[in-house]
């Protein structure tokens, strides 16, 4: 989906207002990760604590960090690129997560109890949220960040939470929308089919 330029500015105006995501982007390069992604809550929370009049940091969990490293897809290489990460952010206090995207289908199944294809690049497991709109994720670049959001940014601004076409598991959808509405009170739930 082609976003108009003023959304995509907007929207990482409004993400690095959260100064963790700020810096989380500017120290990145240093992993040296390849396809590396600062992905999800971080981003879209952020979106929903200034619509909602919140501090931008408000209620945010944890940071996520997607990455698609197809040499190793041992959990104990994924675990050595998280403890960089955590170094690396130490000084922030905060939870940052490193996910290995070209090895999610290997344990996926076991986790949630639903198959997950091999992935090609990180960006297919931003695709695959299970709330559509969440679908974003921003990359550091040389002339600031590059924005990934597959289903534009509609609902992330309208406060609407729906199920994703591609990975359409109604019950983890379900549990997670509600975690979001409880946080978050003004958003609006879609049904699940």
């Amino acid at each position: 989906m082609s976003l108009p330029p003023e959304a995509a500015a907007r929207f990482i105006q409004d993400a690095l207002r959260n100064d963790h995501n700020r810096v989380i982007l500017e120290r990145m390069p240093l992993l040296a990760l390849l396809d590396a992604w600062l992905v999800a809550g971080c981003l879209f929370q952020t979106v929903w604590n200034l619509r909602a009049g919140r501090a931008p940091t408000d209620g945010i969990r944890d940071y996520d960090l997607f990455y698609f490293d197809p040499s190793d897809l041992s959990e104990a290489a994924e675990r050595a690129v998280g403890a960089r990460v955590q170094a690396l952010f130490e000084d922030r206090g905060i939870v940052v997560e490193a996910k290995n995207q070209a090895r999610v289908h290997t344990w996926y199944a076991d986790w949630f109890g639903h198959d997950y294809p091999a992935l090609t690049c990180a960006r297919d497991g931003i695709d695959r949220f299970l709330v559509a709109g969440t679908c974003v994720a921003l990359q550091p670049g040389p002339h600031g960040p590059t924005l990934y959001a597959p289903h534009g940014l509609d609902a992330i601004y309208n406060g609407l939470l729906a199920p994703n076409p591609l990975c359409n598991h109604r019950m983890l959808y379900l549990r997670k929308a509600a975690d979001y509405a409880a946080r978050w009170p003004g958003l609006r739930l879609a049904k699940a089919t």
